[in-house]
Parts: structure tokens; C-alpha cells; sequence
């Protein structure tokens, strides 16, 4: 009978109550985000902030409750993973903008 090896990778599976609060916490957000754009109770601008800030709170409850990912030993190379791929995908879009914007139109 062969015996079958299990490698401890560090992973967590949450619980139906992290991925319930996930949920709600993402619902509201997003309910936040419109509303600040349909009831128009701030400028342009403001309206553009308040909406990234949204963003990036979604972005964090997401990877907190869905992701599982926190400070922990045992994930910190998900952390380190997550880090790096965020890096290079900043470097590629700044600098598709900057080519972009540096180029400016040929005649």
C-alpha cells in the first residue's frame, strides 16, 4: 500500500463567516462607490479620491477575508509573492504611460 506524503504549504481555508463578512464588507463598498457617484455629493475630483480609497479598502478586505493572506509565518511568501507581482505590474503600467506620454503624436 503506498503511502502518500503531504507537504504543509501554509495555506488556510477560511471559514463561511470570513467569506460571509468578505462579502458584506465588498456589497457596501461597492454600494458606497455608487452612491458617491449617482448622488453627486462631491466634485469631480473628489469624487475620482473617494472612489480610489474605496477601491483600495476592497482590495484589502479581499485579500484579508478571501485570500486568507495576513502577517503570519506561514504566509509570508504569499505576502512576498503578492509584493513582487504588484511591483512589476506598477513598473509595466508607469512605464506604458510614460512611452506613451513621452512619444506624443507624429505628423
Amino acid at each position: 500500500m503506498a503511502h502518500v506524503h503531504s507537504i504543509d504549504t501554509g495555506a488556510s481555508h477560511g471559514s463561511v463567516g470570513s467569506y460571509v463578512i468578505d462579502f458584506i464588507f465588498s456589497v457596501v463598498l461597492t454600494v458606497a462607490a455608487f452612491g458617491v457617484v449617482t448622488q453627486q455629493l462631491m466634485g469631480p475630483t473628489e469624487s475620482i479620491i473617494a472612489i480610489a480609497v474605496l477601491a483600495f479598502i476592497q482590495i484589502l478586505v479581499h485579500l484579508v477575508f478571501f485570500l486568507h493572506m495576513n502577517t503570519s509565518l506561514l504566509q509570508r511568501w504569499n505576502v512576498v509573492a503578492f509584493g513582487f507581482t504588484s511591483m512589476v505590474a506598477v513598473i509595466v503600467i508607469e512605464g506604458t504611460l510614460w512611452v506613451l506620454n513621452s512619444v506624443g503624436p507624429t505628423t
